[in-house]
């Protein structure tokens, strides 16, 4: 089936002429966004002061679901409690998924910028703690509204299907899945395609990246808890400390990855959270570890879930916890397969973007990353869908030649207090991913 993207081999006399042809479109893409950019910071700016908690998204949801009711799409609301989905047909061809997500950080932003977030608000569970953009996700809303104009505009200049994304809670590693366990696919069609792009502050504003083959780490995200007898502090040989064992098992982990995994895999274990206890003087009854694994293989991953429950049942044991008092393991948040961009679906997109940001500005991305995504989990039902991840500059100018030339990171990584998204990124996000969607709609 010839718009079945996943079949298509594309020969390399095709790839030049489909180029030249592309080429005419370039430069009023990168107009066109250019003349929408005031608008589109405006809009950046809103989002960024007015971020919201995973599966709380509820005003960016409801400001993604009208822009794109503007341009045309057919819009749906209320997919796992908040995410948004906008679909646009032009005829038969290919149907081309790109998720953004809209969710932030529970982070107080310690920025300078005129437009920071001041924000509290209450988390799915009713906390109220503050709440950041601290990992770009107020860029890549922009950049799904900029694209769903754009688009809109351009149906002469493409044939398929046009689905958009607006997903919550990915930082949780659960917006996607539940997504698609909320009836995503009663009304979206199966993707050939699903894309996604992020923010990366080692690549100027002004540019973006790609790379095939490895991108994004598989990812896991466990609460252990351990359960003792709680006491009196001053007497803890009549209790069963679960915050010594907790403290244990944080330590015991810690040699799963550099004793378990072959060196020559990538792996990482973290503990991001130890919740135990209210005061000083009492002992209390259990300790939940939060833990978060990465991964680039399923063996891996499966040793480093063994060896979580050996090190934390060992200690257990230790400490006579009967047997119904035995630690829990609570599996959340799994995002796999790991990403991986086809060569032939890289060299489309890097020329696409070449086309229109200019060929300098498209670099190769980063090495592979042991950071995660969760987009992929859109194709859970459809496996031979291809996936393809973009990173999008939005650092500042230097800070790709210091990575490269003096292995150089910047001072502020993104999940930062003091993370900014410079604000060209948003023009060339814009520009760049309505290239890279317009190349795989091709008529």
């Amino acid at each position: 089936m010839l718009h079945r993207i996943k079949s298509t081999i594309i020969p390399v006399g095709f790839l030049s002429i489909s180029m030249l042809a592309f080429a005419s479109h370039a430069e009023p893409i990168k107009n066109s966004v250019a003349q929408d950019e005031n608008r589109l910071l405006s809009i950046f700016k809103h989002l960024h002061a007015n971020p919201e908690h995973a599966f709380m998204e509820h005003e960016t949801a409801a400001l993604v679901a009208d822009e794109l009711n503007k341009h045309g799409f057919e819009v749906h609301t209320g997919i796992a409690k908040t995410g948004v989905v906008g679909i646009l047909k032009n005829g038969d061809g290919p149907v081309i998924m790109f998720r953004s997500d809209m969710d932030a950080l529970p982070i107080k932003e310690e920025t300078d910028l005129a437009y920071k977030s001041t924000a509290i608000k209450k988390d799915r569970f009713g906390n109220e703690l503050p709440v950041m953009h601290a990992c770009g996700h107020d860029a890549h809303t922009t950049w799904l509204i900029g694209m769903a104009k754009q688009l809109a505009e351009r149906k002469s200049d493409w044939q398929g299907t046009l689905v958009l994304v607006a997903q919550p809670a990915e930082e949780l590693i659960e917006g996607a899945t539940a997504m698609v366990n909320d009836d995503l696919y009663k009304i979206a069609p199966e993707p050939d395609m699903i894309i996604s792009a992020h923010t990366m502050a080692v690549i100027p504003a002004d540019s973006v990246g790609i790379r095939d083959g490895r991108r994004m780490a598989g990812t896991d995200q466990i609460d252990v808890t351990l359960y003792g007898v709680g006491g009196h502090g001053s007497t803890p040989h009549a209790a069963i400390d679960p915050v010594v064992m907790g403290s244990m098992a944080v330590m015991g982990y810690q040699t799963i990855v550099s004793r378990a995994i072959d060196q020559y895999q990538p792996a990482v274990l973290t503990v991001g959270a130890f919740q135990a206890g209210d005061t000083n003087n009492i002992i209390p009854g259990s300790a939940t570890l939060k833990v978060n694994l990465r991964w680039y293989n399923e063996y891996e991953r499966e040793q480093m879930i063994k060896g979580i429950k050996s090190v934390t049942n060992n200690i257990a044991e230790m400490y006579n916890v009967p047997e119904d008092k035995m630690p829990t393991y609570k599996m959340k948040g799994y995002a796999g397969p790991v990403i991986n961009n086809f060569p032939e679906d890289t060299q489309r997109a890097k020329q696409a973007m070449a086309s229109t940001l200019g060929s300098d500005k498209v670099l190769l991305g980063l090495p592979p990353l042991m950071g995660s995504e969760d987009f992929q989990m859109l194709g859970s039902p459809y496996p031979d869908a291809r996936i393809l991840f973009v990173e999008i500059g939005s650092g500042k100018p230097d800070v790709y030649s210091n990575y490269i030339d003096k292995q150089m990171l910047p001072e502020v990584l993104n999940h930062n207090s003091k993370y900014v998204v410079e604000q060209q990124s948003i023009a060339t996000g814009t520009a760049a991913l309505t290239a890279l969607v317009l190349e795989f709609l091709q008529k």
